[in-house]
C-alpha cells in the first residue's frame, strides 16, 4: 500500500487561493479608486462650470440693473419734462381767462346788482357787492350754475341787508352779499366734452362689433 501526503499540495493551493482573493480585493479597491477619482473630477469640472456660468449671470445682472437704472432715470426725466411742458401748456391757456371771466360776469349779473370786488385764486373766484334785492342775488347764481360758460359751484357765503344816502339824502335799502365760484378752465371744459363722447361711442362700436 503506497500512502501520499497531500499536505503539502492543499497548503500551497490555499496560498494561491489566498493571494489571487488580496489581488482581486486590490484590483477591486483599484477600480473603486478610479471610478472615485473619475467621479470626483467630473464633480470638479461640472462645479467650474457652473461657477463661470454664476458668475457670467452676476455680470449680466449687474449689467441689467445699470440698464434699469437708467431707464428709470429717463423716465423720471420725461415726466419732469411732461409737468413742466404741461404746466408751460396750462398758463398759456389760463392766460386769457381773466378776460373771459370778466365779459362772463357781465353777461350773467342782472340789473340792479354789481361788484365791488374780485378777486381769483386759482380755479377759485370770490367776489363781493352789492345788490338792490335778494332777487337780484338769487337771479345771479341760477345764471353761474346752469347758462355759463365759465363759471360753476355758485356758494353764496354771505348777504346781509345795508342802507345807503343817496344824494337827495334819501336812505335806499341795499344788500351786501360775498359768494364764491368755480372757474371752468379750457381743458377742464375739453376733457368733460370728451367724458361725454366716449359712453356715446361705446354702443356703435358694440354693434359694429356684433356685425363683425
Amino acid at each position: 500500500m503506497i500512502l501520499i501526503n497531500l499536505l503539502p499540495h492543499r497548503e500551497e493551493r490555499r496560498k494561491r487561493r489566498k493571494i489571487a482573493f488580496f489581488a482581486g480585493l486590490s484590483v477591486a479597491a483599484l477600480i473603486g479608486l478610479g471610478v472615485v477619482g473619475g467621479w470626483y473630477a467630473i464633480v470638479e469640472q461640472l462645479k467650474s462650470v457652473q461657477q463661470d456660468r454664476n458668475k457670467f449671470l452676476a455680470t449680466e445682472i449687474a449689467k441689467l440693473d445699470s440698464e434699469i437704472k437708467d431707464i428709470a432715470t429717463l423716465k423720471a426725466e420725461i415726466a419732469s419734462l411732461t409737468a413742466r411742458q404741461k404746466a408751460v401748456e396750462d398758463l398759456q391757456t389760463d392766460r386769457n381767462i381773466p378776460v373771459h371771466l370778466l365779459n362772463e360776469l357781465v353777461k350773467q349779473t342782472p340789473e340792479g346788482m354789481y361788484f365791488t370786488t374780485v378777486k381769483q385764486d386759482g380755479q377759485v373766484l370770490n367776489v363781493t357787492g352789492i345788490a338792490q334785492t335778494q332777487e337780484r342775488i338769487s337771479e345771479f347764481l341760477r345764471n353761474t350754475a346752469y347758462s355759463s360758460e365759465w363759471l360753476a359751484k355758485p356758494e353764496l357765503i354771505e348777504s346781509k341787508a345795508t342802507t345807503i344816502s343817496g344824494a337827495n339824502r334819501d336812505v335806499k335799502r341795499l344788500f351786501d352779499f360775498s359768494m364764491r365760484l368755480t372757474v371752468k378752465r379750457p381743458q377742464d371744459k375739453a376733457a368733460a366734452v370728451a367724458a361725454q363722447a366716449l359712453p356715446a361711442s361705446a354702443p356703435a362700436s358694440a354693434a359694429a362689433a356684433k356685425k363683425a
